[in-house]
């Protein structure tokens, strides 16, 4: 027999019900819409419905996210030795996080002024006409940019922020200029940043 969460009144909070219990599958973890394997049992799929559950479920996700921020490299037999859980339940659950878009890829750290891009910059943008779809075509043009780390729609006198990292300071006047001869671009201005600190944690919280 398999478990599936279905919500109650609350669309946070869960109850667990009775499903068929399904025919012997592969080795191959089982991929269904709405459902997330945790391992398997008497050679079945232990599914659990993701309905209503739209982020981390318990403390051993949180565990998950918070452990591959810090080492994306760790292997699921290292990951599920820390868990206390079975290998096949561990990498199920790291599946499960992919499908719902918690955990969206897994990347190198590399430091900015190593690779030859040591200035870096936020480039406020203010365009027009101020219209929602001009506002979100020219933020995927900007992001399309080589220079262009991150860029962000936001509210207050700029439309968009661009953050930008570039070799020297000529080319970021370079990359400014460049930008300016759009047609879209109403004003814009930059702010070179001297010192930055990232947090390499971001701790999961509860939904209300």
């Amino acid at each position: 027999m398999t478990l599936a969460a279905t919500p109650r009144s609350s669309p946070s909070s869960t109850t667990i019900t009775s499903l068929p219990a399904m025919e012997p599958h592969s080795l191959s973890l089982p991929r269904r819409q709405g459902y997330a394997c945790f391992g398997y049992s008497d050679s079945k799929p232990k599914l659990v419905r993701l309905r209503g559950l739209g982020g981390v479920v318990d403390e051993t996700d949180r565990t998950i996210v918070r452990r591959l921020q810090q080492d994306a490299r760790l292997s699921n037999r290292q990951l599920a030795r820390e868990l206390g859980v079975a290998d096949s339940t561990c990498l199920a659950r790291v599946a499960a996080l992919q499908d719902r878009g918690v955990i969206t890829g897994f990347h190198a750290a590399v430091d900015l002024g190593g690779i030859g891009r040591s200035v870096q910059a936020h480039v406020s943008i203010k365009i027009r006409p101020q219209a929602l779809p001009t506002a979100s075509a020219f933020c995927d043009a900007v992001a399309d940019l080589p220079d262009v780390i991150a860029v962000y729609m936001v509210t207050g006198e700029a439309d968009l922020l661009a953050h930008v990292a570039v070799p020297t300071t000529d080319e970021l006047r370079e990359f400014v200029l460049q930008l300016a001869r759009r047609p879209e671009i109403a004003d814009i201005r930059s702010s070179i940043i001297y010192l930055s600190r990232r947090a390499k944690v971001i701790e999961p919280v509860e939904g209300p």
